[in-house]
């Protein structure tokens, strides 16, 4: 009788037992829940999704584009009140999309307010809250790109979330004038974007017992945005909400990361003090060079472990391997300098029987300096842990991302398309 051989989970599968097991071994103390409470809600609401495979998908954009009309006019109901005057969206609303598709067991439209009403600063609030509870966002506009509209596509993609832009209210230009229009938006976003133009609330005119023109409303035409929808969450949907749920926890380890080294920061420098003037005490001492070179490696080291211990942030191998690497080349200046150092102030130490002890006066700024460089040197070690550690993938959701990026074709086009975010703020948190 052949043995039955288990097959491995389906990657949203591992993402989801990955994600369980993780949640439930998370300890946070008092502190990092208080100071991380909002973020932990969001992560929790993520992953309930998960768990119960349900899709968010944000339409959002300036007031009175059509954000309602659209989700209307794909939903096939007029379920949201709409305003053409003005936006009539205060605060976001959830409607369910009844499609059926496999892997997912329920799809929400979350209409959102206008971010053309409130300055700046807020809007980048407002979008980047509105991505941290979505998996998929439809940026609408009705014209050529505003400044306002590059903004929030801007914060948008730095939040990590896959962006679809979308032309709504296109019947307003002439059929001869929309593909220049088009061309004119393509020309200013990343090739990889997709632009659709659609007419969620289009109106034809009509001339009423009067002979007066009036317009009247027309049938949506929504078919080509809706289709491509269709057809994405078909094939990746899943996928793509397993994809948020890991981002979003790799995202809370990050923020993590960030408020221990922010505690920690002022033992941190104690300890980078304790260590710095060891070293520089030693090598500023000792007259063997072999023992200056010695001492130094030993102290960068013994800083290194503690630190990590410090702010319970262990470093992965491949970490360990970069931060080696960067003092490896930090060393090799610094320890040039030093030699030259060293071996100076160990010739004037065998000229003291020659001179008299004349040669004892400049060995003593030499030795000085020494030490000047020692503590240099303890300082840059301590920030170079620092940086490396904000740098490191926080845990098991964060290894599973790059290894499904790895392997996965999928996976790996969707995290290019989602990785244009700016680099970790590390300096203000150094020692």
């Amino acid at each position: 009788m052949t043995a039955m051989v288990s097959m491995p989970p389906a990657t949203t599968e591992r993402c989801r037992q990955l994600l369980q097991r993780w949640r439930q071994d998370l300890q946070l103390t008092r502190r990092e829940q208080g100071l991380l409470r909002g973020e932990l809600t969001l992560l929790d609401r993520q992953l309930q999704r998960l768990e119960h495979k349900v899709l968010r998908l944000a339409v959002f954009g300036r007031v009175g584009v059509g954000k309602s009309s659209l989700i209307n006019a794909l939903v096939g109901q007029r379920l949201l009140e709409t305003d053409v005057a003005h936006g009539s969206t205060r605060r976001q609303q959830a409607v369910t999309w009844p499609l059926k598709l496999d892997g997912l067991q329920r799809v929400e439209l979350i209409d959102t307010p206008g971010i053309d009403e409130i300055d700046a600063a807020g809007r980048t609030r407002l979008a980047t809250r509105v991505a941290m509870g979505v998996d998929l966002v439809l940026l609408v506009i009705d014209s050529d790109l505003t400044r306002c509209d590059r903004d929030a596509l801007e914060t948008l993609q730095a939040s990590g979330k896959p962006v679809r832009l979308v032309l709504n209210r296109s019947d307003r230009w002439p059929e001869e004038q929309l593909p220049e229009l088009l061309a004119s938006i393509r020309s200013r976003l990343p090739s990889d974007l997709p632009l659709t133009a659609v007419a969620a609330a289009p109106r034809q005119p009509m001339l009423d017992a009067d002979g007066r023109v009036r317009s009247s409303a027309a049938p949506a035409r929504v078919s080509p945005l809706k289709d491509q929808l269709v057809d994405q969450l078909q094939r990746e949907g899943e996928l793509l909400l397993a994809l948020q749920s890991l981002r979003q926890a790799d995202r809370f380890q990050q923020q993590r990361q960030h408020l221990r080294l922010r505690q920690h920061r002022r033992s941190a420098q104690g300890l980078i003090g304790r260590y710095a003037a060891t070293k520089a005490t030693a090598v500023a001492v000792n007259p063997l060079m072999a023992l200056d070179l010695a001492g130094g490696l030993a102290c960068d080291t013994g800083l290194v472990l503690q630190l990590c211990q410090l702010y319970g942030l262990p470093l992965t191998p491949s970490a360990t391997r970069q931060l080696l690497q960067q003092l490896s080349g930090q060393n090799a200046l610094l320890g040039g300098v030093q030699l030259g150092l060293g071996l100076l102030k160990q010739l004037l130490l065998l000229l003291v029987p020659v001179s008299g002890g004349a040669s004892l006066a400049p060995a003593a700024p030499v030795a000085l300096a020494q030490a000047a460089l020692a503590v240099h040197a303890s300082r840059r070690t301590g920030a170079l842990v620092a940086r490396q550690l904000l740098q490191v993938r926080g845990g098991q959701p964060g290894a599973l991302l790059q290894r499904l990026e790895q392997r996965d074709p999928v996976v790996r086009h969707w995290m290019q398309r989602c990785q244009r975010r700016p680099q970790a703020d590390w300096q203000p948190l150094l020692p």
